[in-house]
């Protein structure tokens, strides 16, 4: 078995419009990197079916420790979740790379 080194993901879900302010935020607070998706789907607020340039979502995934992971999703939860449609995920993941993160 190939090993495998213990990361966390955070994962936000929001409005494209918060795209460029996301992208700073993870950086300053010590992402080496990001992956960024638009995406659609629906909730208990309605559905986003990203026809409109302001009805789009996107998806932000970061890889890294967990100090940092702690702190993205801190500051998210703090500063853009009660002003903006947002979702934010952690999870436990396994990388094979570990100086990638």
């Amino acid at each position: 078995m190939l090993p495998v080194h213990p990361r966390k993901v955070v994962v936000i879900i929001t409005e494209s419009a918060l795209e460029p302010q996301l992208v700073k935020d993870v950086r300053r607070l010590g992402a080496q990197g990001y992956t960024i998706a638009d995406v659609r789907g629906g909730g208990k607020h309605g559905d986003r079916d990203n026809d409109w340039e302001r009805d789009r979502n996107i998806r932000m995934e970061v890889v890294c420790d967990e100090p940092t992971a702690d702190a993205i999703a801190r500051h998210m939860r703090e500063t853009h979740a009660p002003h903006w449609a947002m979702t934010i995920l952690l999870g436990d993941i396994g990388v094979l790379r570990p100086e990638k993160f």
